[in-house]
């Protein structure tokens, strides 16, 4: 569970201590995790014909029941933390979801029972390791932006290349810049590049290998592993934060012992 950032030093006490307790707990967490899975299930089934003339009652009945227990989870943790629950961008998330969830899909509404399957999401905001692969995409956003940029530019000079090169004998693969920008990525993807496109161009233009050729290690080997790398590097970013943030704890905790034992001598001397 996703304590609110301005509680996490804070101590309940009383019933929402015992309900904090309850609600932050692994089996808790656990048991919301396999909620959620069983609701994917459902969920697909729905999806299947047969299945829904044999078991569309029962599916509906499980899925009710899922969205009660999505319910009480984010009323106990609203309970728990008041309007501090919102201060928490996974509980952002999850009291979204779930809302979506209990609008009425009937009428213009009706596609809203569709984006149920959104449920299926809240894995992301329930299981730590998830979290933290979000976090590190969000952390590599902005590096992940310029390459982007890098790309686009990459791609819109060779356009006007090719535009202009091959354009004139094949019209439909690089006629135009849109054309061509189509058929460069489809390309970079190496999807059916030689046979689709490489090969019939250099049966007209036997020299334009010396275009494909760095282009295609330019896009597909070296800028699209700079992706990887930034992403790598924003993963050991964010276990490098998670591992300051327990010794951070754990340097509290020793403080906090070391002034209980100091206040226990005291007391016994």
């Amino acid at each position: 569970m996703v304590r609110p950032s301005n509680l996490q030093d804070n101590q309940f006490t009383g019933w929402r201590g015992s309900l904090a307790k309850f609600i932050e707990s692994k089996r808790f967490s656990g048991f919301i995790t396999f909620v959620i899975l069983v609701n994917a299930v459902t969920l697909g089934l729905e999806t299947d014909g047969a299945m829904v003339e044999r078991f569309g009652s029962f599916l509906t009945i499980i899925d009710s029941i899922a969205l009660v227990i999505f319910v009480v989870e984010i009323c106990l943790k609203l309970i728990v933390y008041g309007l501090s629950f919102f201060r928490a961008g996974w509980n952002i998330f999850d009291f979204i979801i779930v809302t979506i969830a209990l609008l009425p899909a009937i009428g213009p509404l009706s596609v809203l029972r569709t984006l149920r399957v959104l449920r299926v999401l809240r894995l992301v905001s329930v299981v730590p390791q998830m979290r933290r692969v979000i976090a590190a995409l969000f952390h590599a956003i902005p590096g992940m932006a310029s390459i982007i940029a890098v790309l686009l530019i990459i791609f819109y000079v060779a356009s006007v290349l090719v535009t202009k090169l091959f354009g004139p004998a094949f019209e439909e693969l690089f006629g135009s810049i849109g054309a061509s920008m189509y058929t460069l990525f489809q390309i970079m993807t190496l999807e059916g590049w030689s046979e689709e496109v490489v090969r019939p161009v250099m049966a007209v233009y036997p020299w334009s290998w010396m275009f494909f050729i760095p282009f295609i290690i330019v896009t597909s080997f070296a800028v699209l592993n700079l992706f990887i790398g930034i992403i790598v590097d924003a993963m050991n970013f964010v276990h490098d934060k998670e591992e300051i943030e327990v010794d951070k704890e754990i340097l509290s905790i020793k403080k906090e012992m070391k002034a209980m034992r100091k206040l226990l001598e005291e007391k016994l001397s």
